[in-house]
């Protein structure tokens, strides 16, 4: 159910009601201005961006180093040392540098094969 709530340009509040009551929890009469200040605070703490230090430069040569690279994150992120969404970022881009690899040594595989062939064939002619 939709908060009942009329905004003061007179549109409705888009927040879904709480339970057992026709409007939102911020324009709840059950709420007191306190309870609402402390959880849009706590609402805004929780998205915030934690600056941190820049992490050092790595080498990504293959496959062997992105492992290393998502276990050191997983532990980082698990101690607490490196912000959750950064070790997402990097598990994300992890995971595209991955594909990345593949895919140049399947093109890599791939010119070899062609060059052999190309080979073969001019031999016999």
């Amino acid at each position: 159910m939709q908060c009942n709530f009329i905004k003061s340009d007179g549109k409705p509040c888009n927040a879904k009601a709480i339970m057992n009551s026709e409007h939102c929890y911020f324009h709840s009469t059950n709420i007191t201005e306190e309870e609402r200040k402390e959880a849009q605070s706590k609402g805004g703490k929780a998205n915030a961006i934690t600056v941190q230090d820049p992490l050092p430069p790595v080498t990504i040569n293959g496959v062997k180093d992105v492992v290393k690279l998502l276990e050191s994150t997983i532990n980082d992120v698990r101690s607490g040392q490196l912000d959750v969404k950064i070790g997402n970022c990097i598990g994300v881009l992890s995971g595209q540098l991955i594909k990345a690899l593949e895919i140049a040594n399947i093109a890599s595989r791939v010119e070899i094969i062609e060059r052999a062939i190309l080979e073969k064939r001019t031999k016999y002619l």
